[in-house]
């Protein structure tokens, strides 16, 4: 926020507010004339607060200074408003960064929502900026998807780009190779397999879940399983 601004941040050490004294008196200028003339009066919203507190601020920043002989405004006019640089053309956007992995299915886990990136980059780290309503995953610096960010509702959201030919993500691993690893567990879990494969937009979208459900046999058995 700081390098968007072309500004500063210099925090004061805790507990030392004489680090910041000038500051401090403001806010305890503000404190006393303005909010002391507000402590009666109960307010409903962050904006009706506002409404209340521009005139005095306005009144304020009228009043003329007893150490400076002058009104703040004045002052803010004719030393500090030439010396300001513009605001930038367009508001600083905040975003979290979080480091996750692609899936073998193409896609990365934000917040219980699946996102595409390019099947070249299957169990490669990447980076994830999420704003409020963007997503955008970066490898070694260099943007490589950008979705609408969605709400977590273990849903896909996919970029058909994204997918490789014939939706095939490795050389070992393919729709074939689910539905007859399925097969061999037993005839309900690959009808299981077919369906969840079906039931989606792309295969690929299925294969994590297939996969989960394949792993089951490891610890109840095939015929357990199967049953189930």
């Amino acid at each position: 926020m700081a390098a968007h601004y072309e500004t500063a941040v210099e925090p004061e050490r805790p507990r030392k507010s004489k680090d910041k004294a000038k500051v401090e008196g403001a806010v305890l200028l503000a404190g006393r004339w303005i909010l002391a003339r507000l402590r009666n009066q109960t307010f409903f919203s962050l904006d009706e607060l506002n409404a209340a507190i521009r005139p005095l601020r306005d009144r304020l920043n009228s009043r003329v200074t007893r150490h400076l002989g002058a009104r703040r405004r004045t002052l803010f006019e004719t030393l500090d408003k030439s010396a300001l640089k513009p605001m930038p053309a367009e508001p600083y956007v905040y975003a979290e960064w979080k480091l996750r992995r692609a899936g073998i299915d193409d896609h990365i886990d934000v917040d219980r929502h699946y996102y595409s990136v390019p099947h070249r980059l299957i169990k490669q780290k990447l980076w994830v900026r999420i704003t409020a309503r963007t997503v955008e995953v970066f490898h070694q610096g260099q943007r490589v998807a950008v979705h609408a960010k969605t709400s977590g509702n273990h849903k896909h959201s996919t970029i058909r780009d994204h997918m490789p030919p014939n939706h095939r993500f490795r050389s070992d691993w393919s729709a074939e190779v689910i539905r007859t690893r399925a097969a061999r567990i037993g005839p309900h879990v690959a009808t299981f397999v077919m369906l969840m494969m079906e039931r989606r937009r792309h295969p690929a979208q299925a294969y994590r879940a297939c996969l989960g459900v394949l792993k089951l046999a490891r610890s109840f058995g095939n015929d357990r399983l199967d049953r189930a």
